[in-house]
């Protein structure tokens, strides 16, 4: 009879039986983090085709339209028209080698690099304005106007473009290392901030303007990415718009680089470019000429009026309006519409990267093309001011590419370990 009926019945239920007492569990000892060893090398997965796609059409049409926008000036000044299609392609080339061995190489290993690519980048342009400025060494550094920017050693380079890729590296490790104190003000700002100023001031103190300005939205890109509070941004910006503004009014320089207001000249020319009784307004009315000329359709691949010694310098900073006057507004958009997919492509491998170090690297990487890509534009179309930016792919510079191509090739091998679906 079970103890259930018993108690209803009203008789003592049957005791049970004791059970024995359970030992105690020794403690478990922590579990230690394994440490986790990458290789040098990762090809274990293929990289993303779309992006790759991606960066070699842009690679494709920039490299024709820079032989369209550049041969009629190449003759007039260097007797060729294949000197800088010719220079460009080179570097190109080498470009495509070291964006294939960047994609082979495990991104990590760009964590121990972080510092040391830092520092010498701010001894190359500790270099720029110690030769440049000072002993004006034109064999040392080559200067246009009042801008040093170069660096000849062997071979001549910017080094404000290897000081892009040193921030954002920098700031992906920093970014990785403080994941969790980014929004405190010792770890999240601080730092941060003082790299950040290093930097702008050294490319600045170039009269480098679009330059510092990229490196200082691509950090404040990052940083706010990051995790750094919104607060410190708006005091940041008003701080950069009070300085910016003291320099346009007390410091700008003239052509001769004896005082005067040379920038302010730049925003007098945005504020009114058809006026002709001012030189300065000469390269951005020519600008607006030919993409006015271009229509919907454009005139034709090579017929471009402008670039016969119209334009200044069409294939450097203003080629997208040799783009628009020969491809139209069609050809344009579409070649708009490729950087936002390269960007589109690019955030995406980014934010599927298996580690909070991809992620940033990538996203600043990434970042990096769309800010020139659109700055460009916009001077171009004379939206705003003229600041000498470079349109990325398209525009002539031997240094630019290269460092372009290799920053791409650490994207590739970025998507190589994200959780992509293969296509």
């Amino acid at each position: 009879m079970s103890s259930t009926s018993r108690t209803a019945r009203g008789l003592n239920p049957v005791p049970e039986s004791p059970r024995a007492p359970r030992t105690p569990r020794a403690p478990r000892a922590p579990r230690r983090r394994r440490k986790v060893k990458f290789g040098v090398f990762d090809v274990s997965r293929g990289f993303d085709m779309p992006l790759f796609v991606f960066i070699m059409v842009l690679l494709g049409v920039g490299l024709v339209m820079l032989f369209s926008a550049s041969y009629a000036d190449s003759y007039y000044r260097e007797g060729s028209s294949y000197h800088y299609i010719a220079r460009q392609a080179q570097f190109a080339a080498a470009g495509f080698v070291a964006m294939m061995a960047a994609s082979a190489l495990d991104y990590h290993n760009y964590h121990k690099f972080a510092l040391p690519v830092a520092v010498v980048t701010v001894v190359l342009l500790l270099m720029v304005l110690l030769f440049g400025r000072v002993l004006h060494m034109e064999s040392i550094a080559p200067s246009e106007g009042v801008a040093y920017r170069w660096l000849n050693l062997g071979v001549q380079f910017q080094p404000s473009e290897i000081a892009k890729f040193a921030v954002i590296l920098l700031f992906a490790h920093m970014i990785s290392v403080y994941a969790d104190k980014m929004h405190t003000f010792q770890y999240g700002v601080l730092p941060f901030g003082g790299v950040l100023l290093l930097f702008a001031a050294l490319i600045f103190l170039e009269n480098h303007m679009s330059g510092t300005l990229i490196v200082l939205a691509l950090g404040a890109i990052m940083m706010f990415i990051g995790g750094t509070k919104p607060r410190w941004f708006v005091i940041g910006g008003a701080a950069v718009v009070l300085l910016l503004g003291l320099y346009l009014t007390l410091g700008g320089k003239d052509e001769s680089g004896e005082g005067g207001t040379y920038q302010m000249g730049r925003i007098q020319v945005w504020l009114d470019p058809f006026n002709t009784e001012s030189e300065e307004t000469w390269q951005t009315r020519q600008s607006l000429y030919a993409i006015g000329s271009g229509g919907f359709f454009g005139v034709g691949l090579g017929q471009s009026r402008q670039k016969y010694m119209y334009l200044p310098k069409p294939q450097n900073d203003f080629i997208f309006a040799i783009v628009c006057e020969e491809l139209g507004m069609a050809g344009a958009l579409v070649i708009m519409l490729l950087f936002a997919l390269l960007i589109w492509r690019g955030v995406y491998v980014s934010l599927h990267a298996r580690d909070r170090f991809g992620m940033m690297l990538g996203l600043g990487l990434t970042f990096q093309v769309g800010l020139q890509a659109v700055l460009n534009i916009c001077v171009v179309t004379n939206t705003i001011p003229n600041t000498g930016i470079s349109l990325p792919f398209f525009s002539s510079g031997g240094t630019a590419l290269l460092m372009l191509l290799g920053e791409m090739g650490v994207l590739l091998n970025i998507s190589r370990s994200a959780n992509v679906e293969p296509t």
